[in-house]
């Protein structure tokens, strides 16, 4: 490894020592599943967390935290057994572009995800190409699965697609929740089917920029095409826990700490 690389290598490791730790998730969305102990409660919170996560962070929290009390705080239960007039709570949902529509089909779609998927972690299963550990292909099959439930195209948007060059930010986001486990105390690592080497940045502004200033990535575009360019660098400093280092890019980024 060049020299250059082993100086941008040490100050991402300072970087990641300094981030993951358990005082970052007060004001992450993070939050939100850190909430519950039952793995099922833990995922999904995790993932309408996750898929509501753009724009300002306390905003994120606090919708978030709405879906959860809508939910009964029993994410799974609600889930499984929600009734067409229990839904109704939720057709005044708005985050951004979210809205009440979306976050309806999404609690539908969560729940066949369950009763016929064996949950979220089985239907990120690679069904694609299981020769290929892309991570492309478990989103792809993922959003698949997904959207098999009747829905309107608008709520498409919000499961984003790297076949079609999505950058894929919060599924990406959400995976390292469930993947990574190095006892930090931070994300959950409750997810054994996909191995945390196989994890892909989840490239924001804060990431993208930060990774740009430090030569890190040469594609200006914040597409899935980059996303591959930046983790590759990534896996090149810790081959087995390439993402570890959104901690340093994003701290970083958001705290303007180069």
């Amino acid at each position: 490894m060049k020299k250059d690389l082993l100086n941008i290598k040490d100050l991402l490791d300072e970087r990641y020592l300094k981030y993951n730790h358990r005082s970052f998730i007060e004001n992450d969305p993070i939050s939100i599943p850190h909430q519950f102990t039952k793995k099922e409660d833990i995922e999904i919170a995790a993932f309408l967390a996750a898929t509501i996560a753009w724009g300002n962070r306390k905003s994120i929290i606090t919708n978030a935290n709405k879906l959860m009390t809508w939910m009964d705080n029993s994410p799974h239960a609600f889930i499984l057994d929600h009734s067409k007039k229990e839904l109704k709570r939720f057709e005044k949902f708005v985050h951004r572009t979210f809205n009440g529509k979306d976050c309806i089909f999404f609690l539908q779609s969560l729940q066949n995800i369950y009763k016929q998927h064996k949950g979220l972690e089985g239907a990120f299963k690679n069904e694609i190409n299981t020769a290929d550990k892309n991570l492309m292909h478990n989103i792809v099959s993922f959003r698949n699965v997904f959207l098999d439930t009747n829905h309107l195209s608008r709520s498409e948007k919000h499961i984003s697609d790297p076949a079609k060059k999505s950058s894929a930010k919060r599924l990406c986001m959400f995976l390292r929740w469930m993947v990574r486990d190095d006892k930090k105390g931070v994300d959950f690592g409750i997810w054994k089917s996909i191995s945390p080497k196989d994890l892909c940045l989840p490239l924001d502004v804060h990431t993208g920029n930060v990774s740009r200033t430090l030569g890190l990535l040469k594609r200006t575009q914040n597409d899935w095409q980059a996303v591959e360019e930046i983790t590759s660098v990534l896996k090149s400093f810790d081959p087995k826990d390439p993402v570890k280092y959104d901690f340093s890019l994003f701290g970083i980024g958001v705290n303007k700490d180069l």
